[in-house]
């Protein structure tokens, strides 16, 4: 019973992903390519500034889940 439900999402989810790339008032390679490499520069350039933050909240993270 689940396989058909699976296998319905799945053939609905590929009909969605071919409809929005097969229309053309989607986003173009282009753009969707420069939107990326400007989100891989803001990452490498504030790298260290995510790795702070990261770090900060599973501390926390760990600090408050032993204290329950």
């Amino acid at each position: 019973m689940c396989e058909i439900y699976l296998n319905q999402f799945r053939i609905s989810l590929r009909n969605f992903i071919k409809d929005f790339v097969d229309d053309e008032e989607a986003i173009g390679t282009v753009e969707m390519i420069l939107i990326l490499i400007v989100l891989i520069a803001l990452v490498i350039i504030f790298r260290d500034q995510l790795k702070t933050i990261v770090n900060n909240l599973f501390d926390k993270i760990t600090t408050q889940s032993n204290s329950v």
